[in-house]
C-alpha cells in the first residue's frame, strides 16, 4: 500500500512539475521533454545496471520507444495551456479508454453495465472538452488526449516485456535521440532557466525514473484490476496539488467531468473483476 501511494504521488507529480515549469515559462516544452527523458534514462540505467551486466541487454521494442516518446512530447506541449488537474484527467481517461478499446478489439467480453461505464467515462471526457467558458484549451486537450493514447499503447506493449523495468530503462535510453531531435526542430523556441531545468530533472529522474521503479515494485502485490483502479487517484491528486501549489481553480465542469469519467472507468473495472 505504501509503495502504491508513493507511485501515485509520483505520477501526479509529473503533471505538477511539468505545469509548474511550462505554465510559468521557465523552459520550453521540447527542452523540458529532452531533459526529462535523459535524466529518467540515467536514473533507470543506474537502477538496472547490475542486472544488465549479468543478464545482457534485452531486446528493444521500437514500438514501445515510439509510444514513450510520443507520450512525453505531447504531454509537455499540452501543459503549455492546460491546468494540472485537467491535463491529468484527460491523460488518464484517454489511457484507460484506449486500453478498454484494445481489449474489446482483442475479443474481451463486456457486460451491459461495463458498456454503460465506458459510455459514461467517454461522456465525461467529451463534456470536459466541449465548447464553453470554462472549457480547457482545445489544442492542449487534443495534445493530451494523444499523449494518453500513446501511454495506453505503451502500457499494453509493456505487458509483453519479460522484464518491464529493464525494458523501460532501454526505452528511455532509445527515446533520448528522438527528444534531442525534437529540441532541434523547435530550436527557435529555446528558452532555459536553472529552475526550469531543475523541474525537468525532478520529473525525469524522480517522478518518472524512481516513480516507475516504485510502481513496478508495487505491482508485485496488486492484481491487474487493482493496478488499473488505483491509477484513478492520480488525476485527483494532481488537481489537489494544482490548487494547493499552483493556485489553480477547480470549476464545476472539471468536478462533474471527473466524477463521470473516473466513475465510469471504476464501473468497468469493477465488472471486469467480477467477471
Amino acid at each position: 500500500m505504501l509503495l502504491t501511494a508513493i507511485a501515485m504521488l509520483a505520477f501526479a507529480a509529473n503533471s505538477l512539475l511539468c505545469r509548474m515549469a511550462l505554465g510559468a515559462g521557465l523552459v520550453d516544452a521540447a527542452s523540458f521533454t529532452s531533459v526529462r527523458i535523459i535524466s529518467g534514462a540515467v536514473m533507470l540505467g543506474l537502477i538496472v545496471l547490475p542486472r544488465l551486466r549479468s543478464q545482457g541487454r534485452p531486446k528493444v521494442d521500437l514500438r514501445a520507444v515510439a509510444m514513450l516518446f510520443a507520450y512525453m512530447i505531447f504531454f509537455s506541449f499540452a501543459y503549455l495551456s492546460l491546468s494540472a488537474g485537467t491535463g491529468a484527467l484527460i491523460l488518464f481517461g484517454a489511457v484507460q479508454v484506449t486500453m478498454f478499446v484494445v481489449g474489446l478489439r482483442g475479443g474481451e467480453h463486456f457486460s451491459k453495465s461495463s458498456w454503460a461505464g465506458l459510455a459514461l467515462a467517454v461522456a465525461g471526457l467529451v463534456y470536459l472538452v466541449s465548447p464553453g467558458v470554462t472549457a480547457p484549451n482545445p489544442a492542449g486537450a487534443l495534445l493530451m488526449a494523444v499523449a494518453g493514447v500513446a501511454w495506453g499503447f505503451y502500457s499494453l506493449f509493456g505487458r509483453m516485456a519479460a522484464d518491464p523495468m529493464e525494458s523501460t530503462a532501454y526505452n528511455f535510453i532509445y527515446s533520448a535521440p528522438l527528444a534531442l531531435g525534437a529540441s532541434l526542430v523547435f530550436l527557435k523556441d529555446l528558452h532555459i532557466t536553472n529552475t526550469g531545468i531543475a523541474l525537468a530533472v525532478a520529473s525525469g529522474a524522480v517522478a518518472s525514473g524512481l516513480g516507475y521503479f516504485v510502481w513496478y515494485a508495487a505491482l508485485r502485490g496488486l492484481t491487474a484490476i487493482r493496478a488499473a483502479t488505483v491509477q484513478l487517484s492520480a488525476p485527483v491528486i494532481a488537481a489537489i496539488g494544482g490548487v494547493l501549489l499552483l493556485g489553480e481553480e477547480v470549476n464545476l465542469r472539471l468536478v462533474l467531468a471527473s466524477v463521470a469519467t473516473l466513475g465510469g472507468i471504476a464501473i468497468v473495472l469493477r465488472n471486469s473483476q467480477a467477471d
